[in-house]
C-alpha cells in the first residue's frame, strides 16, 4: 500500500517560521540552559501523559490569544471556552411567561437565579432567533461529566431568543472553584506562585446567522477571586451585579456580536 504523501501547507511553514524566530529571541532573552529545557520537555511530557494539556492551554494561553484578537474590536469581549464544554446539550424551552429552566435535578442544591440578556449586532439591530448554549457547576463547585456524580447534561443545555433578541432563563447561582491542581498543572501553579480558583461564573456561547459564534463567560460584583482568576478570564464588561430578591437572585447582561 503507497503511503499518502502529505501536501504542504503554506500557512503552517509561515507561523512555524515565525515562532522559530521568536523562539530564538526569546531563548537568548531568557538564558535557559540545557538541563533547565530538558525539565520543560520532561514536564510538558508528563502534562500530556496526563491528559492536562487542554486545561493548561484553556487557563494559561488562550486569554493572550482572546485579547490580541479582539481588545480592539467592537462588541463584547469573549473569554474562555474552557474545558468542561461538551456537545449535544438538549433544547430547553419555557412555558408562556416563564422563564427558560436549564436542565438540572428535581432536588438540585443551590441559590435560585434567574439570569436575563438580550442579544444585539454591532449595529444596535436586535437579535432574534439566537442559539444560546449555556453550561455552568453546580452547589459543589463541580461540572456534570467531570468528577461529578450528576446526570451528563446536569445545568447545561440550549435555547434561542425571542422576536427581540432576549432570553430568561432560571437556574442556580454559581461557585468559584479550583482548577485541577493535583497532577503537572498544579506543579506549574507552586512553580510561579499561584493559586488555582476560578471566580463563578456562567459560561455562554452565542451563534446567529452571520456573526461570528460569540464564546463568553458572567461574572459577579463582589467575588473574591475576580482580580487574581488563574485563568485571567474576566473582563470588566462581562461583570454584572447579583440582586438579592429573597427567595432567588436576579442578574443580567447585554450582549453584542460582530459580523462576520
Amino acid at each position: 500500500m503507497q503511503k499518502q504523501v502529505a501536501k504542504k501547507n503554506a500557512r503552517v511553514e509561515e507561523v512555524f517560521n515565525l515562532f522559530i524566530t521568536h523562539m530564538q529571541e526569546f531563548l537568548k532573552e531568557a538564558k535557559l540552559n540545557h538541563e533547565e529545557y530538558t525539565n520543560f520537555v520532561n514536564w510538558a511530557d508528563r502534562l500530556g501523559r496526563a491528559g492536562e494539556l487542554p486545561l493548561y492551554a484553556d487557563v494559561f494561553l488562550e486569554t493572550h490569544v482572546l485579547r490580541a484578537m479582539y481588545t480592539d474590536k467592537p462588541g463584547t469581549q469573549p473569554s474562555l471556552l474552557g474545558p468542561y464544554f461538551i456537545e449535544g446539550s438538549p433544547l430547553v424551552e419555557s412555558e408562556p411567561g416563564q422563564p427558560i429552566v436549564l436542565t438540572q435535578r428535581p432536588d438540585e442544591d443551590g441559590e435560585v437565579l434567574i439570569f436575563r440578556g438580550k442579544v444585539s449586532s454591532t449595529d444596535g439591530m436586535p437579535l432574534a432567533n439566537t442559539r444560546v448554549e449555556m453550561w455552568q457547576n453546580d452547589n459543589s463547585g463541580k461540572y456534570s461529566a467531570f468528577d461529578s456524580d450528576a446526570p451528563r447534561y446536569n445545568l447545561r443545555g440550549h435555547f434561542f431568543t425571542d422576536e427581540n433578541g432576549t432570553f430568561e432563563v432560571q437556574s442556580i447561582v454559581p461557585l468559584p472553584y479550583s482548577i485541577p491542581d493535583q497532577g503537572p498543572t498544579g506543579e506549574f501553579l507552586e512553580y510561579v506562585d499561584l493559586h488555582p480558583m476560578r471566580p463563578a461564573h456562567l459560561h455562554l456561547m452565542f451563534e446567529a446567522d452571520g456573526h461570528e459564534t460569540l464564546i463568553t463567560q458572567v461574572f459577579f460584583e463582589g467575588d473574591q477571586w475576580l482580580e487574581s482568576d488563574v485563568a485571567d478570564g474576566v473582563r470588566t464588561e462581562l461583570i454584572t451585579k447579583l440582586e438579592d430578591k429573597g427567595d432567588h437572585k436576579e442578574a443580567s447582561l447585554d450582549f453584542v456580536m460582530r459580523r462576520e
